[in-house]
């Protein structure tokens, strides 16, 4: 799952502006394709006399941080390329608001996460594909663990690779 941590300055966000956000922010994720639930965004407010940056009191700064599991991004070119694109993501409720801001991402291993009890199931399997289309955890066989390019032939036991 994206986890977001939106520490924010008090009122920055209505309630609305809030939903907008983490409506933008899961949207990019289910283009990966991941299940939107996977996608959780917590916005903590933090009044100016509790949110220092360089020893002063910032009243006019958004923190950002980001859990990734549900993925990890493989090479510097991926990484940059989805930094740029997390900021432009981010920007107009930051920075086009007059917000300063930065975020880090960090990618706790994708085996230690479980949800409802149910360890994820691979990406592009057909578990994840059912997950996606129903929106909710749910048990899965060990044959939906494929990923759905491997599927076989109806009535077939077996198959090759």
């Amino acid at each position: 799952m994206p986890l977001w941590k939106i520490h924010h300055p008090v009122d920055a966000y209505t309630p609305d502006d809030k939903k907008q956000f983490a409506t933008a922010i899961t949207s990019i994720y289910e283009a990966v394709p991941i299940p939107r639930f996977y996608v959780v965004v917590l916005f903590e407010e933090v009044s100016a006399e509790n949110f220092y940056v360089g020893g002063d009191s910032h009243d006019r700064f958004v923190r950002i941080n980001i859990d990734q599991m549900a993925r990890t991004l493989p090479g510097p070119v991926l990484r940059e390329w989805w930094v740029h694109h997390l900021d432009e993501v981010i920007k107009p409720w930051v920075g086009d608001r007059g917000y300063d801001w930065e975020f880090t991402i960090t990618e706790p291993p994708f085996d230690l996460w479980s949800l409802q009890g149910q360890v994820p199931p691979p990406f592009e399997s057909h578990a994840e594909k059912r997950w996606i289309a129903e929106n909710k955890a749910s048990p899965y066989t060990q044959a939906e663990k494929l990923p759905v390019q491997l599927a076989l032939a109806p009535g077939t036991v077996g198959g090759t690779w």
